[in-house]
């Protein structure tokens, strides 16, 4: 309702949490993110807030949002130059998977290798 009345307002990009600002907490919901790329999904969505490691750019990348904004995990690490660099990568990684077509976790085994009429070997 809130990106809603945003976009209504003359807004062109969302930017919503991750987590609270700084506590690098990471994705904190997920379904929500999910919720609102799907909502979204012409809108430009950048993340703001919360990221903490380079694999949480890469999961909300994967999620389908177009960019990530963060500082204090870059700002704040032992070396900024190559917790940049990680996270660019990250970055890299997580959009062109999702842009590849990831596949959807199932809640059962589901072999992707035919086994009829492949040799048996005991």
């Amino acid at each position: 309702m809130v990106g809603e009345k945003l976009l209504d307002a003359g807004c062109k990009v969302l930017m919503p949490w991750c987590a609270p600002i700084g506590s690098a907490m990471g994705p904190q919901n997920i379904p929500a993110l999910r919720s609102m790329r799907a909502h979204f999904h012409d809108v430009p969505l950048i993340v703001d807030a919360g990221l903490g490691r380079p694999s949480h750019a890469a999961l909300v990348m994967e999620l389908g949002f177009d960019a990530v904004l963060l500082n204090t995990a870059v700002a704040g690490a032992n070396n900024p130059v190559q917790m940049a660099s990680a996270f660019a990568a990250a970055i890299e990684a997580g959009r062109s998977g999702y842009k590849a077509g990831l596949l959807e976790p199932r809640d059962m085994a589901v072999p992707s290798t035919p086994v009829i009429g492949k040799a048996v070997f005991s």
